[in-house]
């Protein structure tokens, strides 16, 4: 296994950040982390990258121990952190070659790596730029790159598409997938929640613990109630209509519609009788849907409370 964690703790003061986790991560695979803010997404790829030591289980990364095999595992790894982090006032160019220097990679493998990093990422053109003069999705890019330029066995990467635009999302995506083909692995954590489609297996944490686990199909067939999709006006009162109807499950706002579910599917003349009740046009329209991975986690978040 490239990642193998057994009893993972860690706790800062009274807060345990994680508690009890266990899971691994094989070669060649996408492993997603998702989850909300303060779920212990960082202080888990943290302890992965031999910066925070665990405070109690066993962790193991490509076979080396976080708390004796420092610098091996760190000299294996790329690491991309939440924020960009790279030299601001050095080119494109310059920053590769930094970390080239860093993680000495030979000058008679330096010129084909980066020529590889350039196609692969479609920086060639800018390679004189400064950092600090890239946009939001070429700077993830560059960071990227940068994490790659020693052809690591595994990469972590944290939130490495927060605050990056839909298309550079889908870009970056590629590009995570174009690495995965070559047999490197990749763990991630991120707060999108339809990121856990383009992973191969991923968990949702909550509070410092795994509350799912599995490939998108399986953690999608946890769900295990009727869901609809339900439109109209007046969406806040629509909202507060179906919370007080005692079939209901949940419901949550989804943009411009609702989703809820039942403890049973309704009976067909149900929702005629809810739209006379409601009057006018408040309700709309309904549908039955097959669950995003964002209703499975909302659904585990409320069983947790």
């Amino acid at each position: 296994m490239v990642i193998d964690v057994k009893g993972l703790k860690k706790s800062y003061g009274r807060v345990e950040a994680l508690r009890g986790l266990d899971f691994s991560v094989r070669a060649g695979e996408i492993f997603g982390l998702i989850g909300p803010d303060g779920a212990g997404k960082t202080t888990l790829m943290r302890i992965l990258c031999t910066l925070v030591p665990p405070d109690g289980g066993d962790v193991r990364v490509l076979g080396f121990d976080v708390r004796r095999d420092l610098a091996e595992i760190r000299a294996r790894i790329g690491y991309m952190p939440q924020q960009f982090s790279l030299y601001q006032d050095l080119s494109v160019e310059q920053n590769l070659e930094f970390f080239a220097d860093l993680f000495q990679v030979p000058r008679s493998e330096r010129r084909r790596r980066l020529a590889e990093l350039y196609r692969f990422s479609r920086l060639g053109p800018f390679r004189h730029r400064k950092a600090g003069k890239l946009s939001g999705g070429m700077k993830q890019k560059l960071a990227l790159s940068c994490a790659l330029i020693h052809t690591p066995a595994l990469l972590i990467l944290d939130e490495p598409t927060y605050g990056v635009d839909p298309v550079s999302r889908r870009e970056f995506w590629r590009l995570l997938h174009s690495i995965r083909e070559r047999g490197t692995a990749i763990f991630v954590s991120t707060a999108y929640m339809d990121e856990a489609d383009e992973c191969d297996r991923a968990a949702f944490i909550y509070r410092g613990r795994f509350q799912a686990e599995g490939t998108p199909s399986e953690i999608k067939a946890l769900y295990r109630f009727p869901l609809y999709r339900v439109t109209g006006v007046e969406l806040l009162a629509l909202r507060e209509f179906f919370s007080r109807q005692p079939e209901v499950q949940s419901v949550q706002l989804f943009g411009d519609a609702l989703h809820v579910s039942f403890k049973k599917d309704p009976a067909p003349g149900r929702w005629q009788t809810w739209k006379t009740a409601l009057k006018g046009d408040v309700l709309r329209g309904w549908e039955r849907i097959a669950p995003s991975i964002e209703d499975v986690f909302m659904q585990l978040i409320l069983e947790e409370e």
